[in-house]
């Protein structure tokens, strides 16, 4: 068993330095291991068939005697979205603001985790004492409500984490980042910051919720029609917004979707989200009104495939349909991977004859990640002695590193990490030494981590070349060819219009079991070895194809 070291704060981040998305971190001094986050990641194109994707939490399973809690920064997916299947191996108090915790419930419903899980609701600028850990919750501005950094006080030093924010300066309905709380500690001294990187190759500042209302305005005031808004439905401050320049041009509110639905109800039951009495409608209702008087807020501006917006589009949802002179609104970004999938959406929704509003084309959306500007002031606030950059792909860590270097952190004080390195904070400074098991946890329907990298290669070489299924019945007396060989063949060609290359398929097969010698006929694995191989040469040489190849024998 390592010993512990009472005079060393180790940092690891188990996800998200690297990556955008799967956000975990270990901090740990002495006995006491906090661990901050718990996300998710959304496939990438080659990870075929996945569903999502979770940290490998190794390192956690074998330190679990020394896990205390686990504290969230705010509600997104991919900071809370790895929690069920976490907690299913480890049981631990989760602490998250109101809005997060009531987010964090209705996701350990669906895994039937409710009332095994401790949740523990803790607010802006209050304390908490996790055995030799103090941290204190500091409000930060987000695209999603109740989001907190995090100052962290051990024996060593104090640590800022910014959780994911940014600095909208003219925005005043809305709470903001706590520029005093962040100053406050810098007179305390910071050992270390560390700080959301995601936007760090954005130059400027972030465009102020204060202009995104303005255009929603604008918008609105020029529609004769209906005014479809897809956004996410974690993005409660738009909501509010919808809602109150809706009920400005005296249109009634529709929520679409079971995740705005369900969000919607969160935000309401917190007082969060406030809707006029009797401007809610249901969908049933809809006929009622003209198409002036409604205005309704939707998912689907990922172009998601069931999302409500989605089927809208494509003619397939069961109440309502597109029509001319309707204005859609895409409040959101094109997420990297996404592209093709909305501009379909797009298309489609210009087909039903409605005008369509995104952001290459208009001011509708504001990113809740800070751009260079802001990165900058809060580097300058928190006068940390050490920088770590969090939250990003790997370039976007280097070009944090650069940021913080142009005011004023010396190069040998700035610490460029990767999940799975150990960042080691004692009487020598700060380093990274070592580093621990970290990966991607893929999960497929209800299985988690039963696909792998050879899983995924298979996929792939069956989505490329297809597959190709021999299938022979042999005497068990005498060893002769019964049955066959049938050829079939899934994703490789059209069996009917090249009725040649099946037949020699079938030539190739039998012609390599008659030559086969007798030691490797009475072997299945070995025969079947020799005409996968044999119909695999035959394929690269009659189509230049190398399907996956399958012999089944039989005997009879």
């Amino acid at each position: 068993m390592k010993k512990i070291n009472f005079d060393e704060l180790r940092i690891i981040p188990l996800g998200g330095l690297g990556e955008i998305g799967l956000n975990m971190m270990v901090v740990e001094y002495g006995a006491d291991m906090i661990v901050i986050d718990a996300g998710l990641m959304f496939p990438e194109d080659y990870m075929l068939g996945v569903d999502i994707v979770i940290p490998d939490i190794s390192y956690l399973r074998r330190n679990s005697d020394r896990l205390r809690a686990i504290i969230l920064t705010h509600g997104h997916e991919d900071h809370i979205g790895a929690l069920p299947f976490i907690l299913k191996e480890l049981n631990l108090p989760i602490y998250g603001t109101a809005l997060t915790l009531e987010l964090v419930r209705d996701k350990l419903k669906e895994h039937h985790l409710e009332d095994k899980v401790q949740l523990r609701r803790i607010s802006a600028r209050e304390r908490l004492k996790i055995g030799s850990i103090e941290i204190e919750f500091i409000q930060v501005s987000h695209s999603i409500l109740d989001g907190v950094g995090l100052a962290i006080s051990t024996p060593i030093g104090n640590i800022i984490h910014t959780g994911d924010f940014k600095m909208d300066l003219s925005s005043i309905d809305i709470d903001g980042t706590d520029f005093n709380k962040f100053a406050e500690y810098s007179e305390k001294s910071v050992l270390a910051l560390l700080s959301d990187s995601t936007n760090a190759e954005k130059e400027g500042y972030t465009l102020s919720e204060h202009e995104i209302g303005k255009t929603l305005e604008d918008i609105f005031s020029q529609s004769e029609g209906r005014v479809i808004v897809a956004m996410f439905a974690s993005n409660i401050y738009r909501m509010q917004q919808v809602v109150n320049i809706a009920h400005n041009f005296g249109r009634k509110i529709l929520l679409i979707g079971r995740s705005m639905v369900a969000n919607a109800r969160i935000a309401k039951k917190l007082g969060y989200l406030k809707i006029p009495k009797g401007m809610l409608i249901d969908v049933k209702d809809i006929t009622k009104y003209d198409s002036k008087e409604i205005a309704m807020i939707t998912t689907g501006s990922q172009g998601e495939p069931l999302s409500a917006l989605t089927l809208m589009a494509t003619n397939s949802h069961k109440q309502i349909k597109i029509e001319k002179g309707d204005t859609v609104i895409l409040s959101s970004r094109f997420i990297p991977g996404n592209e093709r999938a909305i501009t379909n959406i797009i298309n489609h929704l210009y087909r039903r004859g409605a005008d369509v509003i995104y952001e290459k084309i208009s001011d509708i959306h504001t990113s809740g990640h800070a751009y260079q500007e802001e990165l900058k002031l809060m580097i300058k606030i928190v006068r940390p002695l050490y920088f770590i950059p969090i939250h990003g792909e790997y370039r976007h860590l280097y070009r944090h590193i650069k940021i913080a270097q142009s005011v004023g952190i010396p190069k040998g004080n700035t610490i460029l990490a990767e999940d799975g390195d150990v960042i080691i904070f004692d009487q020598y400074g700060a380093r990274i030494e070592g580093k621990v098991e970290v990966g991607k946890i893929f999960v497929d329907g209800k299985g988690v981590g039963d696909v792998g990298e050879m899983v995924l290669r298979d996929r792939k070489h069956l989505s490329e070349d297809g597959i190709v299924i021999s299938f022979m019945v042999l005497n068990e007396k005498t060893g002769d060819i019964e049955y066959g060989p049938d050829i079939i063949t899934k994703g490789f060609v059209f069996e009917e219009r090249y009725p040649e290359l099946i037949e020699g398929a079938k030539k190739v097969a039998i012609e390599t079991f008659i030559q086969a010698n007798p030691e490797t006929k009475t072997d299945t694995l070995e025969i079947n070895e020799e005409i996968r191989r044999a119909l695999r040469r035959y394929f690269n040489k009659i189509v230049k194809r190398k399907p996956v190849t399958i012999p089944i024998i039989v005997t009879m």
